[in-house]
């Protein structure tokens, strides 16, 4: 994706991305969340909290959509079933495989919503600029979460990689359609 977007409909393209990618997460945390109650009990607590953040998310992007009439992203399902499958299989890898998982995606959808914010401004969409502000600092804390939690792992550096080439193929994904 590049720094900036383009002008043409951004603002519109960039709430149903992050609609579909807020109910990625969702389903990504649900599906850790059914494993680690098997697993890795210490860890549902958090991933709770996490989930809470996702819903709200989801929410926001959400009203902005019928707010403007505008239709969810084709990606939508895409990335609620990809999710759970990415959930559910980092989950399955334990505490390191959940906590990279978050720690990948989170890191590109922080340069991803780091890149919207500039395109925003330039757009002067105040009201989605605030949306896509509103949860950076969540997402900031789910990443700081996730590395801390997974840095020392041996999966860190080669599940990094492949959540992070997954979720950059959907982000793309969702602006092609």
């Amino acid at each position: 994706m590049p720094d900036t977007l383009e002008p043409v409909r951004i603002a519109s393209k960039i709430m149903k991305i992050n609609h579909a990618g807020e109910f990625g997460a969702i389903n990504i945390y649900r599906a850790q969340i059914m494993v680690a109650r098997l697993f890795s009990p210490q860890l549902v607590a958090t991933l709770e909290d996490f989930l809470s953040h996702e819903q709200k998310h989801l929410e926001i992007f959400g009203r902005i959509l019928q707010s403007r009439g505008i239709a969810r992203c084709k990606s939508f399902w895409l990335c609620g079933i990809g999710g759970f499958c990415l959930g559910l299989i980092t989950a399955l890898m334990g505490r390191a495989g959940i906590m990279t998982c978050t720690a990948a995606v989170e890191t590109v959808v922080t340069h991803h919503l780091l890149a919207q914010l500039a395109s925003l401004e330039a757009e002067n969409d105040s009201e989605a600029y605030q949306a896509v502000q509103s949860i950076l600092s969540e997402v900031l804390e789910h990443q700081q979460h996730g590395i801390e939690q997974s840095k020392d792992s041996l999966l860190f550096k080669p599940v990094s990689a492949v959540v992070s080439c997954a979720t950059s193929a959907v982000i793309w994904l969702g602006f092609q359609l």
